[in-house]
């Protein structure tokens, strides 16, 4: 799987600097890749879990699409290893960087790199073993095309991997005025934004429109309860995220929402009914092109 004519760094022949104009609901700012971090920790059990059903394994060659601070491509670099090639791409600059520095820290760079590209244009040189990605064909204006594309440059056999949540199963039981609040927030958000809320239940159809066989698939899900549950920091922290683009397109304000104390309040609540919080569940489809 080594190719010495393999160079992640250089898509295309060059580092790509163009950038998609879709905004990006959560924008990017130092605390969204932070958060963006916080949520690879606590999400990344279940996309390690949906990779290795997939296949992803020693020696490949993969791509990361959306790959953001890297998250997922840390997964990847951990299952390919140093015989393997990953690359990741996004197409912020300060997100890739961020990536790069995880993965010297992590020891994985030699077989790991980032670069600055917009998606629904990428075209690298050379092949892969697997296309992977989570959380991104849901901002992606037509991802049956995207994946269409994406696919040419998997070898036969390569296998095409992605997660994407179902947001509208979020549940709290019993349910909560504030938790309902705050679900509906994001929910509301990411809509008028003109973002898919059901990416996950949708990815067997838009495989399926991508020219691909029919992919196998798991639903996999936090589930949380309890004072010291991580749920009130991770659901505050999309909301604070999201803060810029909710006040946008009209669904609260800075004051209706509160953030400073939203977690405590989602805490309290959660507390005082001793509710089963469980968060949206995370579609994994995958799939191999034929040889």
């Amino acid at each position: 799987m080594n190719d010495p004519n393999f160079d992640p760094r250089q898509p295309n022949g060059h580092s790509a600097t163009r950038t998609d104009s879709r905004p990006y609901a959560l924008g990017y700012s130092e605390g969204e890749f932070m958060r963006l971090q916080k949520q690879g920790e606590f999400f990344s059990d279940l996309t390690e879990d949906m990779m290795r059903r997939a296949g992803i394994e020693e020696g490949m060659r993969v791509l990361d699409i959306g790959c953001g601070v890297g998250d997922v491509s840390l997964i990847a670099g951990r299952l390919a290893g140093s015989s393997g090639k990953v690359l990741g791409i996004d197409r912020s600059a300060d997100a890739v960087a961020i990536a790069q520095r995880r993965a010297a820290e992590a020891g994985q760079s030699n077989w790991m790199r980032f670069a600055i590209a917009d998606i629904e244009t990428f075209s690298p040189e050379g092949t892969f073993d697997a296309v992977i990605g989570r959380l991104v064909l849901m901002y992606l204006p037509d991802p049956a095309e995207t994946l269409r594309r994406l696919c040419r440059h998997l070898r036969p056999g390569g296998v095409v991997a992605f997660q994407e949540l179902v947001m509208p199963m979020a549940r709290s039981n019993p349910d909560g005025p504030q938790f309902r609040q705050c679900i509906e927030w994001i929910m509301g958000t990411f809509d008028r934004a003109g973002f898919e809320l059901e990416m996950g239940s949708k990815l067997f159809a838009t495989f399926v429109a991508a020219g691909l066989p029919a992919p196998q698939m798991i639903a996999s899900s936090r589930t949380e309860g309890g004072p010291h549950s991580l749920v009130y920091d991770y659901l505050s922290g999309v909301v604070r995220s999201l803060l810029p683009m909710t006040e946008q397109v009209g669904v609260a304000t800075p004051a209706e929402i509160a953030i400073d104390t939203l977690a405590e309040r989602l805490r309290e609540e959660a507390i005082q009914h001793n509710a089963c919080i469980m968060l949206p569940p995370f579609v994994g489809a995958w799939t191999t092109v034929p040889k």
